[in-house]
């Protein structure tokens, strides 16, 4: 299974449609997950014609698509427990706010956003993954998103720098 992983679109104001290197990498999607900041419905459209998508709201994101995704939430997909949250709030960092929204449960990777700042490591065991920005890479040198893997109940992780 292939899982096309992305945040902070910030569609349209930060681009009008999906970068050509984020839509090839669609294509080969089986699933697409998205940490918040889509802004629009629209945004959620755009990625839907690619394969089936999930994820949850952030804070840039209309009331439209709070209802519709929530704010936090848990899937198991080919066997690995993913826990999903755009990680804005206060007080400490992203990151930390991440793993705070999933202390008490058990995941096996942490997906997350906001910060616009790629990440891939692990904490006590759970994979923190923010996948960056296709579409507003803010201090970053790149534009980027993820794309994780799943075979036989493991997951492979990357970043696609562009």
């Amino acid at each position: 299974m292939r899982i096309i992983v992305v945040s902070d679109t910030h569609m349209p104001r930060s681009a009008k449609s999906i970068p050509a290197p984020l839509r090839e990498a669609l294509t080969t999607a089986d699933y697409i997950l998205h940490a918040g900041d889509w802004c629009v419905p629209d945004a959620v459209r755009a990625f839907e014609a690619y394969a089936p998508v999930d994820g949850v709201a952030g804070n840039n994101d209309v009331r439209e698509l709070a209802e519709r995704f929530g704010w936090r939430k848990r899937l198991n997909l080919g066997g690995i427990r993913i826990g999903i949250v755009h990680g804005h709030g206060t007080g400490g960092t992203t990151e930390s706010r991440a793993r705070q929204a999933f202390k008490n449960e058990k995941v096996d990777v942490i997906l997350f956003g906001h910060s616009h700042v790629p990440l891939n490591r692990r904490d006590g065991g759970v994979l923190m993954f923010n996948p960056g920005s296709p579409t507003a890479r803010r201090r970053q040198a790149h534009h980027s998103f993820g794309i994780w893997d799943i075979e036989d109940g493991i997951l492979q992780v990357r970043h696609v720098f562009f």
